[in-house]
């Protein structure tokens, strides 16, 4: 199996890891899917638009790509 960027991930046996190890691995893989479908979320919102303008400076526009944006946020608010 391979990544989309190419890389072959590697398989792991949940069941041959230990319980807190186990834990770590799936609150990984779940923040990663939040992040993903916030990003995903953004995405739709901004293509819904021609532009969007935050403090008088255009962030994004249909014309023009989208560069040095960023999203922080707390996965635990979410």
């Amino acid at each position: 199996m391979t990544a989309k960027n190419g890389k072959t991930r590697r398989k792991i046996d949940l069941l041959d890891m230990s319980d807190a190890e186990r834990t770590r691995v799936i609150e990984q893989i779940k923040q990663n899917l939040q992040r993903s479908i916030s990003e995903a979320r953004l995405w739709k919102t901004l293509l819904q638009y021609d532009e969007l303008t935050i403090n008088g400076q255009v962030i994004f526009s249909s014309d023009i790509p989208l560069e040095g944006f960023s999203m922080r946020f707390d996965i635990g608010k979410i």
